[in-house]
């Protein structure tokens, strides 16, 4: 098959299953850019648009719901400017009654009152507090103990990582219970120690520590042992500046698990005042669960924080998973 067919295929493809991964995003978009009457409606679901009816009283114009329409008169229900009914059942004139249209109509105030209707501000301390200090306690445990297991020697040593993968493959709901009765036991429960401290150790940022460490060249390790360097001189002076791209991703992700973590902050902590980001929104939830388009204007501005933070290391993100492809 020739070169340029082939690479037309692989790419129609990617684009295509491409595409049904972003129309969701785009829906929660678009969605968090109507008003409620709009989206109950089921009129439009991509692009946002407003239509409604209004009464020309001798008044002035109201804005109102249309019941139905009888010969030449209309029922209508009036509305006030919060489009809550101030009057039932009002006949009127058909002739007076016209339909408006906006396309499209962008309510940004969605994302203003929900981030208003539950203390979202606390939300997000919470959860930067908590993503970023166990970010450094995953960067500092993940490069001592990838350092043993990549460039040091001591018996056991592989099938202590071994296990350490094989912990990978147990599920959260295992240990949770555990991992309860033990916070309890020291007194961690409801605190942020309980948000953080059992997350300063990542198994796989381990996992791509050691493969990057073992792609290093063996030469640059040998020379600085003959100039002198220390254990610790040679991760800090020579490890680390050549590891831009692994640290990086691990940053990533590890931001990433903190600022989607439910389940364990939800169970380990109570206090409204300690609730991370995403336990906030499973609250809100419940608050406004008739109310979707303040739901998705939530859910919209919750991961914006994380879509930059991926777009700008997404090359760094790409490197490093390619020299953790490498070869023992």
């Amino acid at each position: 098959m020739n070169e340029s067919i082939r690479m037309t295929i692989i790419y129609t493809f990617l684009i295509i299953f491409g595409l049904f991964m972003v129309v969701p995003f785009v829906w929660m978009i678009s969605t968090s850019l109507m008003n409620q009457a709009e989206f109950n409606k089921h009129d439009s679901v991509f692009v946002p648009k407003e239509e409604y009816h209004v009464w020309k009283s001798p008044a002035g114009d109201h804005k109102i719901l249309l019941v139905q329409v009888e010969n030449k008169e209309a029922v209508i229900h009036t509305l006030d400017k919060d489009n809550r009914i101030v009057d039932e059942y009002k006949r009127v004139p058909a002739s007076e009654v016209r339909k408006v249209k906006k396309v499209p109509s962008l309510h940004w105030d969605n994302f203003t009152r929900a981030f208003k209707k539950v203390p979202f501000a606390t939300y997000f301390a919470n959860t930067l507090l908590v993503s970023f200090i166990s970010l450094i306690g995953v960067l500092i445990t993940s490069m001592l103990a990838a350092f043993a297991f990549g460039r040091m020697e001591f018996k056991g040593k592989d099938a202590l990582f071994y296990l350490f993968l094989s912990m990978m493959m147990v599920p959260e709901p295992i240990y949770l219970i555990s991992s309860y009765i033990l916070l309890d036991k020291i007194s961690w429960l409801d605190t942020y120690q309980a948000l953080i401290i059992p997350w300063c150790v990542n198994i796989f940022t381990i996992f791509l520590f050691r493969q990057h460490f073992r792609s290093l060249p063996k030469e640059l390790f040998e020379s600085a042992s003959l100039d002198g360097c220390s254990t610790f001189g040679m991760l800090w002076r020579l490890i680390i500046p050549l590891s831009k791209s692994v640290i990086a991703t691990a940053s990533v992700f590890s931001l990433i698990g903190s600022w989607n973590s439910f389940m364990w902050p939800l169970v380990m902590t109570n206090r409204p005042e300690l609730r991370v980001l995403q336990v906030g929104l499973s609250y809100f939830n419940q608050e406004a669960s008739t109310q979707t388009t303040l739901l998705m204007a939530a859910s919209a501005f919750s991961i914006l924080p994380i879509l930059i933070i991926f777009f700008f290391a997404q090359k760094q993100i790409i490197a490093s998973y390619a020299k953790a492809g490498l070869k023992d």
